[in-house]
């Protein structure tokens, strides 16, 4: 799920929607009976809001990149990282980045104009960096 949105954000996708939302525990409603998952459920019988995992992966790139941001240029010297990285209009810069790995990575996330921070991704993680006023560079 997250690395679907990377991969679409980090080649020309202006936004990204999730087709469904909120379903009811049955995976509906639905017209033609192709019943699926959504980031929350609600359960009808207990009107309760269950939040899916692919609800807070959605919650990293809706929270902390901003209507009007643009792409800055990222990239990865690790194969299991996945990162996409934009500089909001209050000039703050949020980079997700994303581990496949069963196994936690460490790496340096280098910010031209802000020096470098060493840090780790959690085994099969995704974790949201933030920089104020910040000029992008690899990381």
């Amino acid at each position: 799920y997250g690395m679907n949105i990377i991969n679409d954000m980090n080649h020309g996708c202006e936004g990204w929607i999730d087709w469904n939302l909120c379903l009811d525990e049955k995976g509906g409603p639905n017209h033609v009976g192709n019943f699926c998952s959504a980031p929350i459920i609600c359960d009808t019988r207990s009107d309760e809001l269950l939040r899916q995992p692919s609800y807070w992966y959605m919650g990293h790139f809706s929270r902390y990149i901003k209507p009007g941001a643009c792409r800055a240029v990222s990239s990865t010297s690790r194969d299991v990282l996945e990162v996409t990285s934009w500089v909001n209009p209050d000039g703050s810069l949020a980079v997700v980045v994303m581990n496949q790995s069963a196994e936690s990575v460490e790496f340096w996330l280098k910010v031209q104009g802000s020096g470098a921070v060493r840090t780790e991704a959690p085994a099969r993680s995704i974790t949201t960096y933030l920089v104020d006023d910040a000029e992008p560079s690899g990381s």
